[in-house]
Order: structure tokens, then C-alpha cells, then sequence
């Protein structure tokens, strides 16, 4: 059951989702999540853990068995708001028999962009995804790659609010990839806000503002990059000489040695120093210190670890500042 809840400030705001099917399969066992307008927002987790089943539920596609929340400040389904929204399905299908253009076109009639738009519309983002001496071409001559740019570009037909993509860079190789994340991040930048499920935990690292681990049909990470991957996991310090020599006082100090490397376990800024000053009064020269932290990689796999999700905490009460919603979009 849907229930209606209040106006938010949030672009999506879920809270206590779920979905089992049939009497023992729970995908969805609670789930709170909330993206903030204008930001780019991941979701990120294994396979099976229910993220496309999420998606659906937010896009109307699969009735949930329960759920609280608002899409663009209104209660999930509310069809103008579904108006403003683009979405770009996993394993997409389109008619083979059309061609890109009229694809683009049939589905921006869908969503009632007048005629008089549709087709410079179409223009505009055929040429921006790269396939602009395509649009004549009917789709079952494209390639998987061609496909996937086409359906990001029926994503963005209807000028939307809010973007919701599930894997949108399958099948495209690393220009395709690029082209996407440069695409991603002109659409926050005009203030649109980009709901991003992929598997591709680089690609997440590279464009999103905040993310949400998906771990058992529950939220086991929420939060900014910084936030989830700030701890410091290993100081490494490069010298420009071969430090063997002090190796006994180093490793005093829980340091490894390898060569001219010495690298110190955890985030203890006091053990770096004394490292340092070791070094330093053995007049070894340093060329460079960094720290190296954990990634979303770690962060999954240490979500993941054996243990069940547990709940997502309470939902925020107060949302960030609104930014002004804006159109437009990028094998």
C-alpha cells in the first residue's frame, strides 16, 4: 500500500519501503532514502540486493507492498510529477522498425512535448550523445552501445526535473563512458537532479555528490563520498633513497619497508611523523607522503561482509537548500 505524505524539499524521498513477492521473498525490507534536488544520487549494492527492484518502485513499474514517500515534493505515482521525470530502464527495448529520430520523437509525444519542440529537441540530443548520423538509421541496425546512447537521449526528451537512470553506461566502451559522465554532470549543473543504480562503482566515484549501499533489500551506507570513504586505511611515504637501513626502527614503529617505500597501517598522524623524523634525521630525503583511503569498492565489500543490513537510520528532517530546476542534456 501507498501512503500519501506530506511535501518535502527532497527530489526523492523514500521511507520504509518494501516489497515481497509471493510469501517468503523479500526484496525490499525497509528502505529509506533521500537525494537532495539538484545533486547527482548513487545506488550502489550487489546482485539481488533489490536496487532495480527500487527503481521500479519509484517509476511506478512494480507496486510496492508498502511504501512512504514523495518523487519532486508529491506522493510516488503522482502523474505529474512521472510528467517530469526521465528514466532510462535496465535492458531497455526499443522497435527496431524505428529510427532514432522517430524514437526519440514517439516518446517525447508520450510525454506531451509539443511538436514544435520534439524534433530540434531530437536534433540537439542526438548530436550531443554522438549519433547525430544516426537519426535516419533504424534501430535494429544499431550496435549495443548506440542503443544504450539512445535510450539516455529518450530519457531526456521531456526536459526532466529528475533523471533516473539504472545502468546507463552498460555497454558503452570508455569514450561512451566519458561522454556519459560529462553529460551527468552538465545536467547538475544546469540544476537537474540525476538518480544514478549502477554496477560500475568508478564510474559512481566519479560523478556522484552523495550514494546509498543497497546490501539484503536494506540501506547499509548512506552518505557524501568524503563521508563514506574518509578514513585512512595506510600512510605511504616515498623516499628518494633506498631506506633498508633504517628498517629496524621503522618497523618499531608498525612500519613495512620495501625498498624506498615505508608505508604505516591506519590513520595515526603521530606514527607518520615519527616515521618522518626518523628519516629525516638519517638526512633521508622524502619526495612524498600520501595517504591512502578506503574506496566505494571497500565500502561495499566491507558493507557486505557476512552481515546482515541493518535498518537505514531515521530519516533527515531537514532537507538541503533547494536549487532551481533546469532542462537539457549529453559510442
Amino acid at each position: 500500500m501507498v501512503a500519501i505524505t506530506e511535501m518535502t524539499n527532497w527530489a526523492v524521498d523514500l521511507i520504509d519501503v518494501r516489497k515481497t513477492y509471493g510469501k517468503a521473498i523479500q526484496a525490499l525490507r525497509g528502505v529509506n532514502i533521500q537525494v537532495g534536488r539538484g545533486e547527482i544520487f548513487g545506488l550502489l549494492g550487489p546482485n539481488g540486493a533489490g536496487k532495480s527492484t527500487l527503481v521500479k518502485i519509484m517509476m511506478t513499474v512494480v507496486r510496492p507492498t508498502q511504501a512512504l514517500g514523495t518523487i519532486l515534493g508529491r506522493p510516488l505515482g503522482h502523474r505529474g510529477k512521472l510528467a517530469a521525470t526521465g528514466y532510462l530502464p535496465e535492458n531497455h527495448s526499443f522497435p527496431g522498425y524505428l529510427t532514432g529520430a522517430k524514437l526519440l520523437d514517439y516518446y517525447a509525444a508520450l510525454s506531451k512535448v509539443p511538436r514544435s519542440v520534439r524534433g530540434p529537441r531530437a536534433g540537439e540530443l542526438l548530436e550531443r550523445l554522438g549519433l547525430s548520423r544516426w537519426g535516419s538509421t533504424r534501430i535494429d541496425k544499431y550496435s549495443k552501445g548506440m542503443l544504450q546512447r539512445l535510450g539516455i537521449a529518450q530519457a531526456l526528451m521531456n526536459e526532466p526535473e529528475l533523471v533516473v537512470l539504472d545502468e546507463p553506461t552498460d555497454g558503452l566502451d570508455p569514450v561512451g563512458r566519458r561522454d556519459v559522465r560529462n553529460l551527468l554532470l552538465d545536467l547538475k549543473q544546469r540544476g537537474n537532479t540525476v538518480f544514478l543504480n549502477s554496477h560500475l562503482l568508478s564510474e559512481l566515484e566519479m560523478v556522484c555528490d552523495r550514494v546509498s549501499i543497497l546490501v539484503n533489500g536494506l540501506v547499509a551506507r548512506q552518505g557524501t563520498l568524503s563521508e563514506l570513504t574518509e578514513r585512512t586505511v595506510e600512510y605511504e611515504i616515498t623516499c628518494v633513497s633506498d631506506v633498508a637501513s633504517l628498517a629496524g626502527k621503522l618497523l618499531r614503529l608498525g612500519a613495512t619497508v620495501a625498498g624506498p617505500v615505508v608505508t604505516l597501517p591506519g590513520h595515526d598522524i603521530a606514527k607518520v611523523n615519527e616515521a618522518v623524523d626518523c628519516l629525516r634525521s638519517a638526512n633521508v630525503a622524502i619526495h612524498a607522503i600520501t595517504p591512502k583511503r578506503v574506496g566505494l569498492e571497500d565500502i561495499l565489500v566491507e558493507a557486505m561482509g557476512g552481515q546482515d543490513a541493518k535498518p537505514s537510520a531515521t530519516p533527515p528532517t531537514s532537507p538541503p537548500a533547494a536549487r532551481p530546476a533546469g532542462p537539457h542534456g549529453d559510442s
